[in-house]
């Protein structure tokens, strides 16, 4: 099956106190993006499409070193789902699989991609979603499953959680398996009323549910893959992995 990958890099990342693209602070010395281009890269995807944003420019010029990087511009920023709906133009008539990655979660492995991946083809999924159990699961969009199937039933951001759903403790690492042809059919119909007034990625797993698609989810035991970094402190203990992985 060919693959397709878009990593989002389009942030601005306020709470890293700098004015530079949260994909450019660096961690042992090269930007945190360069970590998870290289990993794509070595998954040999049929495209790989970079969503810059936010001085979108210095982006590019910091990664345009890679050969098979694409880039896709979004602007404005209007959500998740508003910043996939950048590369469809590039994606057109591609029938494979859609992997999302999140360019400032640089400890993702190439193995549990794999298995990702494997996973998302023997549930016959539309798609698939990389989740984790955590202790304290603030600030993560937590996984809803259906109680029969085990399935996912939704995804709910935090801000938009009921107390009940925000006591869950699997979380969603914001990376995704897709069927291409499913994943922009659903986009053209999700909306921005929520909370932020955003156009959420994740509102596409509530359309396949209510379409009866299956929406799978894999389960990774390495929690630490998954950290995205959004401050001083975190890029900090980021560092400290990446040099064990070394």
């Amino acid at each position: 099956m060919q693959l397709a990958i878009i990593i989002m890099a389009a942030g601005k990342g306020t709470r890293m106190k700098s004015d530079l693209p949260k994909v450019l602070h660096q961690a042992n010395g090269k930007p945190i993006v360069s970590y998870v281009i290289e990993k794509s890269l070595a998954l040999q995807p049929e495209r790989t499409i970079l969503i810059i944003g936010h001085k979108g420019e210095m982006v590019r010029t910091a990664t345009q070193h890679y050969s098979g990087i694409e880039w896709a511009l979004q602007e404005p920023q209007l959500g998740t789902g508003h910043a996939v709906m950048q590369a469809e133009p590039a994606l057109e008539g591609f029938r494979g699989d859609i992997l999302i990655l999140s360019g400032d979660a640089p400890l993702i492995t190439e193995t549990t991609i794999a298995n990702l991946q494997q996973h998302h083809h023997t549930r016959s999924a539309a798609a698939t979603v990389l989740t984790a159990d955590m202790d304290d699961p603030t600030g993560y969009g937590r996984i809803i499953r259906n109680a029969e199937s085990g399935d996912v039933e939704k995804i709910v951001e935090q801000k938009d959680a009921s107390p009940e759903e925000q006591k869950v403790q699997e979380i969603n690492s914001g990376v995704y398996m897709f069927n291409a042809e499913k994943l922009f059919g659903a986009l053209k119909r999700i909306t921005n009323t929520n909370a932020q007034q955003e156009y959420y990625l994740t509102d596409v797993f509530g359309i396949f549910f209510n379409d009866g698609e299956r929406i799978s989810a894999y389960k990774t035991p390495h929690g630490d893959e998954i950290r995205g970094i959004n401050t001083p402190d975190q890029l900090r203990e980021a560092e400290e992995l990446l040099r064990d992985e070394d």
